[in-house]
C-alpha cells in the first residue's frame, strides 16, 4: 500500500508540474509554438528547430513583454522568497498575542500567480 500511495503522490506531482508548465509557459524557456516548429522538422528523428519567439526569449532572457524567463526550477525559487512571518511581541505588562506578517509578492510573482490562475 505504502508503494502504491508513493506511485500515485509522484504521479499526482507530476501532473501538477505539467499543468503548471503549461500555464506558466510565457515565462519559461518552454518553446510555446512547438507545434508550429514540429512542423518545420524534415525528419521525425531529427531534432525539432525552436520557434523564433522561444529562440527570442532565449537570447535576450526577457519576454515580449519584458519580463524575466526563468526556467521551471529558478522559478519556483523566485517564488520561494514569499513567506508567511510570525511576530511576537513582548510588552511590559506580558506578551501580546502573535500575529502573521505575509510578504508582499513583487510584481513578475504577482504576474506569475495571475498567469497560473491563483490569488496569491
Amino acid at each position: 500500500k505504502r508503494i502504491r500511495a508513493h506511485v500515485f503522490l509522484c504521479m499526482l506531482a507530476y501532473y501538477v508540474e505539467w499543468h503548471l508548465r503549461q500555464k506558466l509557459a510565457p515565462v519559461l524557456f518552454e518553446d510555446e509554438e512547438r507545434a508550429g516548429a514540429e512542423k518545420q522538422r524534415k525528419s521525425i528523428v531529427a531534432l525539432a528547430p525552436r520557434s523564433q519567439k522561444a529562440l527570442a526569449k532565449q537570447s535576450a532572457k526577457l519576454t515580449e513583454e519584458g519580463w524575466p524567463v526563468h526556467s521551471f526550477r529558478t522559478l519556483l525559487e523566485d517564488l520561494g522568497t514569499l513567506a508567511k512571518n510570525r511576530v511576537q511581541l513582548r510588552e511590559l505588562s506580558g506578551e501580546a498575542p502573535p500575529f502573521y506578517v505575509l510578504t508582499e509578492p513583487t510584481k513578475f510573482q504577482s504576474h506569475v500567480f495571475e498567469l497560473a490562475g491563483v490569488k496569491p
